[in-house]
């Protein structure tokens, strides 16, 4: 005799997480409970580089527990055959003074809710256990963002960690970002124009970066690493043709920028643009992204 359980959310926000549990079986199936487990978490991790230079990094990198609870759905009986479903809903409360981030998948920090439903059974029957993962979002904040929008201009006078400048081909290239200060569900725009260049333009990229800082007070690990690259411009462009800048923020991936007393998730982006010598050229503008 086999009976499949599944979790559907019907409604998920700050307060309340609602839905149904489904128990499918073609006869009636005798238990010892139904119980839901909800669980966030904040998962740690440390790059390979900073294992083993700070000790006090191993207390800082355990899992940080944001919310944990338990409900019985149903006592101990029996479910008759067919299609069952069972409405749940769980309080989003939090203990103490511990906020709820919002879902984040990065590489060395992950924010993870989920929820998980388990049928107990008796010894000759197998226990059914079922796992869903729920998004969380922020609060909108509510005082109005102001846009902060940048100009550049990329020379090889502007550019950084340079060795030989006088090797460097001429060039000029100006735009700008229409803000830094970014709304999460809104995409990133701006416009880029190649005055000069004295070689040939293979390619012009954006690269949105996620930097995500783990640690104490005794010292913290940085990392940066590239959550995606979009090709803007193949090829030796027009000269004195605006580019258009556009870049949406993928969910799941990014979230409004986070500081807390052991991490940090900061975003960047690049904009890239490689030379048929295979000169590459980056300018960086630091993002800080929220949700309105």
């Amino acid at each position: 005799m086999s009976a499949s359980l599944d979790i559907r959310l019907k409604r998920a926000n700050k307060e309340v997480l609602a839905g149904v549990v489904a128990i499918v079986s073609k006869e009636a199936v005798q238990h010892q409970g139904i119980t839901l487990t909800m669980e966030g978490i904040v998962n740690l991790q440390l790059s390979s580089k900073s294992v083993g230079v700070f000790e006090a990094f191993y207390n800082s990198v355990k899992p940080i527990q944001l919310i944990t609870s338990n409900i019985e759905v149903v006592k101990q009986g029996k479910v008759p055959g067919g299609k069952t479903e069972i409405p749940f809903e769980f309080p989003l409360h939090t203990k103490g003074n511990k906020v709820l981030y919002e879902t984040y998948h990065g590489v060395f920090v992950n924010i993870q809710y989920t929820l998980r439903c388990d049928m107990k059974r008796s010894l000759l029957a197998k226990d059914l256990s079922k796992t869903c993962e729920f998004m969380v979002h922020c609060l909108p904040q509510k005082a109005k963002l102001q846009p902060t929008p940048v100009d550049f201009t990329i020379t090889p006078e502007t550019l950084q960690n340079v060795r030989e400048r006088s090797l460097l081909p001429k060039f000029l290239i100006r735009g700008h970002l229409d803000a830094t200060n970014c709304v999460i569900t809104k995409p990133l725009t701006g416009e880029l124009v190649v005055e000069s260049s004295d070689v040939a333009i293979k390619s012009i990229e954006l690269q949105l970066v996620r930097v995500e800082t783990c640690g104490c007070a005794e010292g913290y690990a940085r990392d940066a690493t590239e959550i995606q690259n979009i090709q803007i411009a193949e090829g030796d462009v027009c000269h004195s043709l605006p580019i258009p800048i556009y870049m949406v923020f993928p969910r799941l991936f990014t979230c409004p920028t986070l500081e807390t007393i052991n991490f940090k998730v900061e975003f960047e982006v690049n904009v890239v643009i490689v030379l048929h010598d295979e000169h590459l050229i980056t300018e960086n503008f630091p993002l800080k992204l929220c949700r309105a």
